[in-house]
């Protein structure tokens, strides 16, 4: 465990954060390597990858509702030196995280062709979408198992390794795409097949050295079969924390969704170009998004040691380094954003449609920072609902909107991106409000009331 409860805060924050920004790196290399090497497929199969590659974020919708609860309530106990209890929590998670990647991935396996033709801008398109998902779900599943051991370390303060796992499996897909996708070394060509194959026995290794090395190495927590039998109270607490915070990131899906429904008439050329600069857009938020992820197991651990100062304090630095690192990729988007599209696709409207995509909506990075950053202080607080709704707005503010524009004669995309930087202004400054009010309410400790007395752990590498 890593005690996150004194110490330079700046110094925690960054620590965690590059270790979270490499995981995060690496797990996003999945799916970019997968379109560098389909990318000389055409643009059909980028188009199929692209929103096939959508369901990523429908799982970490669903993990999400597991993983924050999970976070959350580690920290807290972490926070207060409580190992027995941050033990039954991650046990109970695990057991809650297995029950729901089994549904999760049977109901997605069962779904693909469906969801593949409702979204494809051709037969083409869809049926290469449908190939790709084949192994690209079942990947998918097997992330479910090490949901619960990822957070509950995070919670701990313990990151390093999660990260190391995801660097070996990441390396192995990128070895593995070229081979399967393209036939290198072996002059079988499995096309967008074989790349959702390199992706899924890429992850199938990192999930087997993960859980050898949690078993042998990990000393704060530990597995506990006794623990797996479901109990209410606890599956209550871990999703009424988690349910709101995975429902961001399922109404992020929907948007995506919207989205790909709005361009199907623009043909494979503008799903593709929107699907790389999607993909580059998240891959430029890494870093913003790890100092999030970071922020929320230190407010986590000091709201659990009753320390009101401290979560303020993550605040701040969270926020100011977030607004520094976006005010550089807006820059970077206006300076070349053809280039970085050019990256993946030759394909002249490829790059067109995608490079303007990332010239208008780099206009939203500073406000989505806010939103990440605000949205991690209220998870340590265990409080998602209010980013939840904030989400809520600005999905009802863009959604019907945006399709009623683009039924009209003359419809130009540029106004669904414009539509989208006014709804995430509105939804950051709902957001910085709502966490105003939220510090005033429950961040008034009882001076007279002590944290619990603290049980010895043994001390664990970062």
């Amino acid at each position: 465990m890593q005690d996150l409860t004194k110490g330079s805060i700046p110094r925690h924050l960054a620590t965690i954060a590059a270790f979270i920004a490499v995981s995060m790196i690496v797990q996003t290399l999945y799916l970019l390597a997968d379109l560098y090497f389909v990318g000389r497929l055409g643009k059909e199969a980028i188009a199929g990858v692209s929103f096939a590659g959508n369901l990523m974020m429908v799982t970490l919708a669903i993990t999400q509702m597991l993983a924050v609860g999970t976070t959350t309530l580690v920290a807290h106990a972490a926070g207060r030196q409580d190992r027995v209890r941050a033990t039954h929590v991650f046990n109970q998670a695990f057991a809650l995280s297995l029950a729901v990647g089994l549904v999760a991935g049977g109901a997605g396996w069962l779904l693909r062709g469906a969801y593949c033709r409702a979204l494809g801008a051709d037969a083409e398109t869809a049926l290469l979408g449908a190939r790709y998902l084949d192994w690209y779900i079942p990947a998918l599943a097997l992330q479910f198992i090490v949901v619960a051991m990822g957070a509950a370390q995070r919670g701990s303060g313990v990151v390093r390794p999660a990260m190391v796992v995801q660097v070996l499996s990441v390396l192995c897909n990128i070895v593995l795409a070229p081979i399967l996708t393209l036939g290198w070394l072996t002059g079988r060509p499995y096309g967008v097949a074989g790349a959702g194959a390199a992706t899924f026995l890429a992850t199938a290794a990192g999930v087997a050295v993960y859980g050898v090395w949690f078993v042998r190495g990990e000393r704060f927590l530990a597995f506990s079969p006794r623990d797996w039998r479901p109990e209410p109270a606890t599956w209550k607490g871990l999703l009424k924390i988690g349910l709101p915070a995975g429902g961001e990131f399922l109404l992020m899906s929907l948007y995506l969704l919207l989205i790909y429904r709005i361009t199907r008439p623009l043909g494979a050329a503008a799903q593709a170009g929107f699907g790389i600069g999607g993909r580059v857009m998240q891959s430029m938020f890494l870093p913003v998004m790890a100092i999030a992820f970071a922020a929320a197991p230190i407010a986590g651990q000091n709201f659990g040691a009753r320390n009101a100062a401290r979560v303020r304090e993550t605040f701040r630095v969270a926020a100011v380094l977030s607004c520094a690192c976006m005010a550089i990729l807006t820059l970077a988007c206006h300076l070349s954003p053809a280039g970085l599209i050019a990256l993946f696709s030759p394909d002249p409207d490829v790059i067109a449609f995608g490079a303007e995509f990332l010239r208008m909506i780099s206009w939203n990075f500073l406000a989505t920072g806010l939103i990440f950053t605000s949205a991690s202080l209220f998870q340590g607080m265990g409080n998602t609902l209010p980013p939840l709704a904030a989400s809520s707005l600005r999905l009802l503010l863009f959604a019907l909107p945006a399709y009623l524009v683009s039924l009209r004669p003359g419809f130009d995309i540029d106004w669904i991106w414009s539509l989208s930087i006014a709804s995430v202004a509105i939804q950051a400054t709902v957001n910085l409000l709502l966490l105003r009010r939220e510090f005033g309410r429950r961040l008034r400790f009882d001076p007279l009331v002590a944290p619990a007395a603290p049980v010895p752990v043994p001390a664990a590498a970062t």
